[in-house]
């Protein structure tokens, strides 16, 4: 892997601090219970600047006319190797991501109150991590003790993250061709646990079936908590628990995706258990998939983030009044948000490197505008509960359609090319 699309991030940011001084450290490593831990990762930011994967680790980014980016990690280890696996050392990290220098993690709070003196701004993303919050402010009184001795300490503090959290909404070309990468493996494993699925099987198994899929092919691991809910399970928008049997004549909904290089793709799909719509089942469907289809259709440079959601929003709400859901005019379900008791979540979200992804919705009061380089998710859904009025046939239907979609100079590119219409999804689970 190339450090470049890292090291010019950095320079990136290094242009944006003045001769202030930036500090990043990676997440920690955290217990799952006793001596065993969770599956390590790092923090998005961290990684969006470094590339590097270790824990016990901090980025110093250092402006003005000689900038800098220094790497403190941990140092190489031989008895820890052999329990824990490589670790790069400072010279080899150095070497291999392209900073200027690397250093001991132990040497931080020795070497940092150096490199804070005489700094205008500290670029530091304060309350994220309590641990870290402490070293840096006992470096800031270092520093400040010593103003007799004519170091000056930053007189503003700046969070970085509002910097960086613009510049991660606009995916430069090597973040596009890992998303869609990652779109694509998922997207195969969505097939395959298609293919898989019968009535009796449980939830897990399908689950089974997109891991061993998403790793088969090479990704990294889930990207968040797969979602497998078959039958009105599928009304809680986040059920996790996947471990309920699949009955006959209903549906199962899989909102899964997996995370590759760090980046995340976000797909749902849902369909018959026994692989053949029913009229109902068909009805609400093909409702939810027009909708995405107006959502996608509205997604372009110069539209408004809440405009495909909106699109997506007067399908739904004349599907419901076409469904005997509920009634009136589009314009008054929509007004009135009663349309909420069966559609309760936006149409989307920004994509990347979190499967919800850093950056604003908003700027003030008006919805942030669309541009090429912006990823997202198109997901409208239907989810009918029980309730009074309600046409017994739609009862515990749950649909959602999810897609991940680029902003592209024409409109957007589609990510996520797992089969989705009626016709497409029962010809791959077809059993002749």
């Amino acid at each position: 892997m190339s450090h470049q699309p890292y090291t010019t991030r950095r320079s990136r940011l290094l242009e944006q601090l003045g001769d202030g001084i930036a500090v990043l450290p990676t997440a920690p490593q955290r217990v799952r219970n006793r001596d065993a831990h969770h599956p390590y990762r790092f923090d998005s930011y961290f990684w969006y600047l470094t590339g590097f994967p270790e824990p016990e680790a901090v980025l110093v980014l250092v402006g003005g006319a000689h900038p800098q980016s220094i790497l403190f990690c941990r140092e190489k280890d031989e008895e820890r190797e052999i329990w824990d696996g490589y670790r790069y050392g400072p010279q080899a990290a150095c070497a291999c991501f392209g900073f200027d220098a690397a250093y001991p993690i132990d040497t931080f709070d020795e070497k940092f109150p150096d490199l804070l003196a005489g700094r205008s701004t500290l670029w530091y993303s304060l309350g994220h991590d309590a641990a870290w919050d402490g070293r840096i402010l006992t470096a800031l009184n270092a520093v400040r003790a010593q103003v007799r001795a004519g170091k000056r300490a930053p007189g503003e503090l700046r969070d970085v993250r509002m910097v960086l959290d613009t510049m991660r909404q606009f995916k430069d070309g090597y973040e596009i061709e890992v998303m869609r990468r990652a779109a694509a493996i998922a997207a195969a494993g969505h097939v395959a646990a298609m293919r898989a699925c019968r009535p009796g099987m449980a939830e897990y198994e399908l689950e089974a079936e997109l891991t061993y899929e998403f790793r088969r092919r090479g990704a990294d691991a889930h990207a968040y908590c797969p979602i497998v809910a078959g039958g009105a399970n599928a009304c809680v928008l986040h059920y996790v628990a996947n471990d309920k049997l699949l009955n006959d004549h209903t549906l199962v909904l899989i909102d899964a995706g997996c995370e590759v290089e760090g980046y995340a793709s976000d797909i749902t799909r849902t369909f018959p258990v026994n692989g053949r719509f029913s009229a109902a089942q068909r009805a609400v469907y093909e409702i939810v998939l027009a909708a995405q289809a107006a959502a996608s259709a509205a997604i372009r440079p110069g539209a408004r983030f809440v405009d495909p959601h909106d699109a997506a929003l007067r399908v739904l709400a004349q599907g419901m009044i076409d469904l005997k859901l509920l009634t009136g005019t589009v314009d008054g379900i929509i007004e009135s948000e009663a349309y909420k008791r069966f559609y309760m979540h936006r149409t989307g979200h920004w994509l990347g490197l979190d499967v919800h992804d850093a950056g604003e919705y908003k700027t003030g009061d008006d919805w942030v505008t669309l541009a090429p380089g912006m990823t997202l998710t198109v997901e409208p859904g239907l989810y009918i509960r029980p309730g009074p009025g309600i046409p017994p046939e739609l009862i515990g239907i749950g649909i959602r359609i999810e897609d991940d979609v680029l902003v592209t100079a024409e409109g957007c590119e589609v990510y996520t090319h797992a089969p989705k219409t009626v016709q497409e999804i029962e010809e791959v689970m077809r059993r002749d």
